[in-house]
């Protein structure tokens, strides 16, 4: 994955959800992510980098896509996705 810092890797590895819970995005530590939405798993699949608070997605269909972390919110093209808390 293609970072500026290790911290800004750190801020977007996890799982983000639409506050629905319909969408959930999981962004992994090897720069890939993993989308479901509804009942159908890895709906998309691809790579993503990170630079600063700003992600680009590559689709492994091709597709490209953006995404800005604003306030510890996740904007993603017309989605809104937040963190997933994690149950310790």
């Amino acid at each position: 994955m293609t970072r500026n810092t290790e911290d800004s890797a750190a801020d977007v590895v996890g799982m983000w959800v639409t506050a629905d819970g319909h969408i959930r995005q999981e962004l992994r530590a090897d720069g890939r992510y993993d989308e479901a939405r509804g009942n159908r798993h890895s709906a998309y699949t691809g790579r993503y980098t990170v630079t600063g608070s700003h992600i680009d997605y590559v689709d492994d269909s091709g597709f490209t896509a953006t995404g800005d972390i604003r306030d510890g919110v996740l904007h993603h093209e017309h989605l809104v996705l937040y963190r997933e808390e994690q149950q310790v």
